[in-house]
């Protein structure tokens, strides 16, 4: 007798979805560098680089104020830790395996379990990359005070969330362009070292230049999080809710094109490439 394939129940296939998604983000995490540890200290000195080679900047021009009163490396820590949350959510997400994928034969494998782990992974590791530093710069420098940790914390959510959607639309594009895909997201990443503003004071810009940095939304999410970071700091010129649609729009886009490209690209057209 032939009967009907026994359907499980949603919250098993979730629950295995989201299994699945554990492991992806582990494997994801461990393919950037054989030891965890060895990575995400590369990760930290990647950041440290960052922040010192922006305060040697400010020093050097005899900007240190900076236009807020406050910690002015914590105001460097701000802008470096969310444009490097960001633009390594979006670099891991368009890196990750695709529908032409060897890993895409293995049952009950998928791309958005691939996604979901390199996206997952990379978070894992920018999340202890800043608590090891705002520890170091805790116990060795000076006291750290956040207004509201919380609320900043989940501003650095947001910039990752941002750039996995942004990364959702290369990775569909990436099959069918691969090499104007990895230089348009090259030319997206340095171009946010300036235009994400993690140099610059929002309040403080004349009203001629905020329409060069208002389109991105990493620029409102710094200068949010510099809201949510000092006491004395009010932003005027940003928003949280512009990037949060900018955010969801572009994922849906994504979700879309991944879903097309998925259906319709052949591994003999990514040999090609």
């Amino acid at each position: 007798m032939t009967g009907q394939p026994r359907r499980e129940p949603a919250l098993l296939v979730t629950i295995g979805l989201l299994e699945l998604i554990f492991h992806a983000a582990v494997r994801s995490i461990r393919k950037g560098h054989g030891n965890a540890l060895v990575g995400l200290m590369i990760n930290i000195a990647q950041t440290l680089a960052l922040v010192l080679v922006f305060w040697a900047v400010f020093a050097f021009i005899g900007l240190r104020g900076a236009g807020l009163r406050g910690d002015f490396l914590l105001f460097l820590m701000t802008g470096v830790f969310l444009f490097m949350c960001h633009v390594k959510a979006l670099s891991a997400v368009v890196g990750s395996e695709g529908p032409t994928s060897p890993m895409m034969k293995h049952a009950p494998m998928n791309t958005i379990v691939a996604i979901g782990g390199a996206a997952l992974g990379e978070l894992y590791i920018q999340v202890l990359s800043l608590f090891a530093v705002l520890f170091l710069y805790h116990a060795l420098w000076t006291p750290l005070e956040v207004h509201q940790p919380a609320a900043a914390f989940g501003v650095l959510l947001l910039a990752w969330f941002a750039g996995v959607a942004i990364g959702m639309v290369m990775l569909a594009i990436k099959p069918w362009a691969p090499n104007a895909v990895k230089l348009v997201t090259q030319i997206y990443t340095r171009f946010n070292m300036i235009a994400s503003g993690k140099m610059l004071v929002a309040n403080t810009l004349p009203a001629s230049f905020l329409p060069y940095f208002t389109w991105n939304p990493l620029f409102h999410l710094i200068d949010q999080s510099r809201g949510f970071t000092f006491i004395n700091y009010n932003p005027f010129n940003t928003s949280l809710a512009y990037p949060i649609y900018f955010a969801l729009t572009v994922l849906v886009l994504g979700l879309m094109g991944e879903f097309y490209t998925r259906r319709n690209v052949s591994l003999s057209r990514t040999a090609r490439q």
